[in-house]
């Protein structure tokens, strides 16, 4: 690497610390940087939260990998590089899995990483997360001059977080909201995942609505992930040191309902052998969620307004006042509108919950987000059965892509844990083993009983009409179909703009338009 490549490479990220860029565009270009520096196949960026490293950006990994969440207990390579604090580098021969193993984009075989190193980022004198490359071939950083490198880019990629993390904080200060640092921060088992412009759009209107106390109401279809929607709601609010209570209407017992909420007095009925709070009174100063709302009765909905309205309720039983200060946020899966239509809900009631409504979008809407969560649930997997790896197959991805998803998120994770043990009763030819890991790939015979042919709700209209009179695909020209597909929509939903397309699909914009031009992708406006 000589110094011009270096400083060509280098110079462009010191001039992006000045400018107000977004976070994602401002991660790839150091990722971009890191391998125009470094010659690798793969480059990602993992930040610390807690006992977790979750990738915030990557360069030459399958699209899946930017949804998982590596448990730092079950990754030695990422525990030595975090006990490290500085650059270092794993010997070709080492013993010790990688991450990674199976997940480099180029190769369509579930071939282990051979050559990686990485280094600790600091920010505030405190570790933010990790850097790492990782290259297919044995050597590849060999010359002692890359660890240096390395260990010399670092500090410039800390400033680049630093800048993030600082954005961050201002936004989140404009906000009313005090800043806090996400790098320590622990996190919960499932959280909001996606950067399809649908979610993106969600995560902007929920930005919007927690710095306030207006009620909420969510909506969406079953298995889209409106508790995650709350949760995120109430972690983002002034009353996220607060507690969050949960209460699943559906569930609830006609003769309980009010108990539950309100709370009861000794002898208010039979079994009452003490006085207890309710739902309300244990959310006081929080949040109280209140899942599948529609499913509360007109009587209850009556004696619910006057807790939303004035904070004030009787526990069942009791002519005491309690006053509350809570915060509600409610969810259903149904048309409340057309409910109160049919006299099944009361319209006081309703427009007092959907103060601020947010719908939640519908798998089939979010594009990529199917891999990015595919991921997810696949991490959660190979932890789970001790696998050394799990990756899709590459076949299985327009395959998922293409699916219409009516059980939406929770319908993917139920399809890909049942194709895992698929995947893991047909070995051997579903798992590579021996060696230092053992890795597992999901094929579509592992996902479904039969071919999948591509969802007619996600095809375009000319699409369906040639999809019916194309012969049968190879492997080869399925995948090129689907990246055409992609490249093509992305272009369309940015009006031709190269720049724009190249930083939705995470790719450089001289890479992205070389790609298109050999796959014969049409240009809107061309």
């Amino acid at each position: 690497m000589t110094t011009s490549i270096a400083l060509n490479a280098l110079t462009p990220l010191v001039a992006d610390l000045a400018l107000d860029l977004p976070e994602r565009e401002r991660l790839r270009r150091l990722l971009a940087a890191l391998r125009a520096v470094l010659p690798a196949d793969a480059a990602a960026l993992l930040q610390l939260e807690g006992e977790w490293l979750r990738p915030v950006a990557i360069d030459g990994l399958v699209p899946d990998a930017l949804g998982r969440r590596f448990r730092i207990a079950e990754h030695p390579r990422f525990a030595q590089l975090l006990a490290a604090g500085q650059a270092m580098r794993f010997a070709p021969d080492s013993p010790l899995p990688d991450p990674y193993d199976g997940l480099i984009a180029r190769s369509h075989a579930p071939l282990q990483v051979h050559d990686c190193m990485g280094c600790v980022l600091q920010s505030d004198g405190m570790p933010w997360g990790l850097l790492t490359l990782d290259a297919l071939d044995t050597g590849r950083f060999a010359d002692p001059a890359a660890l240096a490198t390395l260990q010399a880019f670092s500090h410039l990629a800390a400033a680049t977080v630093a800048t993030a993390e600082r954005l961050r904080q201002l936004a989140h200060s404009r906000r009313g909201l005090p800043a806090r640092s996400t790098a320590q921060a622990a996190t919960p088992a499932r959280a909001l995942t996606g950067q399809s412009p649908a979610m993106r759009a969600l995560q902007k209107d929920i930005d919007l609505v927690a710095a306030s106390d207006l009620s909420v109401l969510i909506t969406g279809e079953t298995g889209t992930g409106k508790e995650l929607v709350a949760q995120a709601v109430h972690a983002q609010s002034a009353r996220a040191g607060r507690p969050l209570v949960s209460i699943n209407c559906a569930a609830l017992p006609d003769n309980l309902v009010e108990s539950e909420l309100f709370g009861h007095v000794r002898g208010a009925f039979t079994g009452a052998l003490s006085e207890r709070g309710g739902k309300f009174e244990q959310a006081d100063q929080g949040t109280l969620f209140l899942d599948e709302v529609g499913e509360l009765s007109l009587a209850v909905q009556a004696k619910l307004l006057r807790v939303l309205q004035s904070g004030q309720l009787q526990r069942l039983g009791s002519d005491r006042e309690h006053h509350v200060d809570v915060r509600v946020i409610a969810a259903t899966n149904r048309d409340l509108a057309a409910e109160v239509a049919a006299g099944r809900m009361r319209a006081d009631f309703f427009h007092r919950l959907s103060v601020y409504p947010l719908r939640v979008p519908p798998l089939r809407e979010r594009d990529s987000d199917v891999l990015v969560l595919a991921g997810f649930f696949l991490e959660e997997n190979r932890s789970r059965l001790g696998l050394g790896g799990l990756r899709l197959h590459p076949a299985a991805q327009p395959a998922l892509l293409a699916q219409a998803w009516p059980g939406n998120v929770r319908e993917l994770e139920h399809l890909l844990s049942r194709g895992v043990l698929r995947a893991l009763s047909r070995a051997p030819a579903g798992a590579q083993a021996g060696g230092r890991s053992r890795i597992v790939t999901l094929g579509p015979a592992d996902l479904w009983d039969a071919p999948q042919p591509p969802a007619a709700a996600a095809l375009a209209p000319q699409q369906q009409a040639a999809a019916s009179d194309a012969p049968p695909q190879g492997l080869r020209e399925a995948v090129q179909d689907h990246e055409r597909r992609l490249i093509e929509a992305s272009l369309r939903r940015h009006q031709g703009s190269w720049a724009a397309a190249a930083r939705e699909l995470q790719m450089d914009r001289a890479n992205l338009q070389r790609l298109a031009k050999r796959l014969g992708c049409v240009r809107p406006g061309a």
